[in-house]
């Protein structure tokens, strides 16, 4: 039994309401579902926020559970205003408390007297052994969020409806996984021939190897190896195209430097770096055939929005990296049978985010059947 574990809900509200604020303690899907809401707010408004967390640890004294919960609670009360939010984290083991609308500057300031008064409230009601046991860690949003170069959030502990939501659409998420090997099998199967044509010629116009690959940011900001046909010299610059992209996202790219068949979104126009041979692949997508491999091995979807670059996630807003997180890449989406050659790229991530928010098998098999057709047009 840990040190909060007599405690339930109840006394939690005591405890708050004889505060002259008369605050109370949300329970955790509440307390969740407005750390979510919070994050979203920073993400647009830029005003970060700290998320604190106590946890009693592996303390076995029961005697003292109610006074426990009491300092914690006390504690992060004196350091809370009206607008701030304190609730459970995890029921009867985490507290939690969100530090709302602060300035960049205050990160150092705000820990150091967080912790002092959590500690000293602590110590107080807590032996040694005790105090020892207990946890408090302090997490920024927006700034935890690819602390090691990897482009994912360094920090799950902001993110605990990414979890929740894959146990809620758990049958879901089997039935797209049984969609996506079916399909992926069934057209490499198919496409057997075109593959080892295509193939053949790629070895036989250019020099370098067959299948071109590229680290890509995957579902929760993972990475992987992203295959496709070679359609490029080897040996190229790709400066110019993280400039335009880094253009693109930041809404200052100009129609003429895209791609003038339509599909140039995130390709540069009278790109010299690609063969003859390469030009017909990518306007007919053919280029794109390797990509049934990714979705067999389970890095990617049939369906899902465009796996994103490495520096090109290094470049998102702080609202653009939720395209990266709810859902697996695909290779073709909603915004790409909207025709992407008219959207800018914030229209784009917003397809990508109502796709994340609303799919389902049926909406997947509708894009599906949409994809040739805008292959047809151009514009995927």
């Amino acid at each position: 039994m840990t040190l909060l574990d007599s405690i339930d809900e109840g006394t939690a509200r005591s405890l708050l309401s004889s505060s002259t604020d008369e605050r109370i303690a949300l329970c955790e899907d509440a307390f969740r579902r407005m750390l979510v809401i919070e994050r979203k707010r920073t993400e647009r408004s830029g005003k970060p926020f700290l998320l604190v967390l106590l946890e009693a640890g592996n303390n076995q004294d029961s005697g003292k559970n109610g006074k426990a919960l009491e300092s914690l609670m006390s504690a992060l009360l004196s350091s809370t205003r009206e607008t701030d939010v304190i609730g459970w984290y995890k029921h009867q083991t985490t507290v939690g408390a969100m530090f709302t609308g602060l300035l960049a500057d205050e990160k150092n300031s705000i820990l150091s007297i967080l912790l002092t008064r959590i500690s000293n409230a602590l110590r107080e009601i807590l032996t040694f052994e005790q105090f020892s046991q207990v946890s408090i860690s302090f997490h920024f949003y927006p700034d935890d969020w690819d602390q090691d170069g990897s482009g994912r959030p360094s920090n799950a502990a902001l993110y605990p409806d990414l979890s929740s939501r894959d146990d809620a659409k758990r049958s879901l998420l089997g039935v797209k996984r049984a969609m996506d090997i079916v399909g992926s099998c069934l057209t490499l199967i198919i496409c057997a021939p075109v593959l080892l044509f295509i193939g053949a010629a790629i070895k036989l116009s250019s020099n370098g190897p067959i299948l071109f690959k590229q680290q890509r940011v995957g579902r929760h900001g993972q990475c992987f190896t992203f295959l496709k046909f070679r359609s490029m010299h080897v040996n190229n610059d790709h400066s110019a195209h993280k400039e335009y992209v880094t253009k693109l996202i930041a809404g200052e790219a100009s129609r003429e430097s895209m791609n003038g068949n339509g599909d140039g979104v995130y390709k540069l126009a009278n790109d010299k770096r690609i063969t003859p041979l390469g030009r017909l692949l990518r306007r007919s997508s053919l280029d794109e055939l390797p990509q049934f491999l990714n979705v067999l091995r389970g890095d990617m979807s049939l369906v899902g929005p465009r796996p994103a670059i490495p520096y090109e996630v290094a470049t998102y807003q702080t609202w653009h990296r939720r395209r990266v997180l709810d859902v697996k890449p695909g290779i073709t989406g909603l915004w790409q049978v909207n025709g992407r050659n008219r959207l800018k790229f914030d229209e784009m991530v917003r397809l990508d985010l109502q796709y994340a928010k609303s799919w389902s098998p049926w909406l997947d098999l509708k894009i599906l059947m949409l994809t040739p057709r805008a292959v047809l047009k151009g514009a995927c």
